[in-house]
């Protein structure tokens, strides 16, 4: 058990993959925190030139662009997410896929501009036809990827997570015992503060459409050597026809989660696989979704809309029995 001894909690901050991250830490006096906030901002940085769609030179674009064929060469942390992506989608059998790219795309939600809207059946079917985590390909160690022909990486879904094992590994690297890093919602915290205290960190709740956060208790996690991570249909969606439309894509249909859960959160070992399995959960759809992270010993916890005639809309919880274990008392 790593406990932070002596030192003060610092505070630092940026931004990074489209979002902000911050970083608390108990750092010895004398630190140089200028420096640990340039290694952290190097590392998501890194994250971005690997993985970024919407970088024209990223890694993940050059294997975009890659004639049919042809064998690629992605870096390390390239591709240690690929293994972790493989391992989810495998386990899930194919609710999490981390080639959907083209259906990304074909919504709207993805880099390549196109407007958001409700496809048809038709261009559906033929992006499906490019997707399918069963035609990666790899060698030399998983170091170099074979592009099929149209294989369109997207790993939006899982790169937040790293970029947070990342920080919190170059943090545990240079003597930072304890620390607790977020980007874009993923959380990593490892080590005890100085008063033996692990991390305690409030759970998101997904507040909306009439219904307040006080409907729902507030859940507090202890976080000594753990990650968590929250997916769910509020942050990216849009409206056609009066339907709304969530930006969590099923790559067994093409088609938008029908019965998405408002906010998944998943506490794993590390924000990478907790980032996953909370997107793959959420594909799932609540009962499906939650009867399946029972069955693994999942730590998990569901957020879901239901009809209140009294009241409209209310939020109701639920969550497996290894999530709670993690609730502060």
């Amino acid at each position: 058990m790593e406990q932070a001894t002596t030192g003060s909690l610092a505070s630092l901050g940026g931004e990074s993959m489209g979002t902000r991250w911050s970083v608390r830490l108990y750092a010895r006096p004398g630190a140089d925190l200028h420096a640990l906030h340039a290694g952290i901002q190097q590392q998501l940085d890194q994250v971005v030139a690997q993985m970024s769609t919407w970088e024209a030179q990223s890694d993940i674009s050059r294997y975009r662009r890659a004639a049919a064929g042809s064998w690629q060469a992605i870096p390390e942390g390239f591709a240690q997410v690929l293994d972790c992506a493989i391992e989810v989608a495998r386990a899930s059998d194919g609710a999490f896929d981390p080639t959907l790219g083209p259906l990304v795309d074909l919504w709207g939600f993805g880099s390549a501009g196109t407007p958001r809207r409700v496809p048809s059946g038709e261009d559906i079917e033929r992006a499906r036809a490019q997707c399918g985590w069963q035609r990666l390909q790899r060698r030399a160690g998983g170091r170099e990827l074979l592009q099929p022909g149209g294989l369109q990486l997207d790993l939006s879904a899982i790169a937040k997570g790293h970029g947070a094992n990342l920080a919190a590994g170059h943090l545990r690297a240079h003597g930072i015992a304890a620390a607790l890093v977020e980007v874009g919602g993923e959380v990593r915290g490892y080590g005890r503060k100085p008063d033996g205290q692990p991390w305690r960190v409030l759970v998101e709740s997904a507040a909306d459409e009439g219904a307040g956060e006080q409907e729902l208790p507030a859940r507090v996690l202890q976080l000594e050597d753990a990650a968590v991570a929250t997916s769910g249909d509020r942050w990216h969606r849009f409206e056609q026809d009066g339907q709304r439309y969530a930006h969590t894509l099923d790559p067994r249909s093409g088609r938008s989660v029908a019965d998405a859960a408002a906010a998944v959160t998943v506490v794993a070992a590390d924000a990478m696989h907790a980032d996953a399995w909370a997107t793959a959960l959420t594909v799932m759809g609540a009962q499906a979704g939650l009867d399946f992270a029972r069955a693994h010993g999942l730590a998990a916890r569901f957020v879901v809309r239901a009809p209140d005639p009294a009241r409209g809309p209310a939020l109701h919880e639920t969550m497996t029995d290894a999530f709670q274990a993690y609730l502060a008392a």
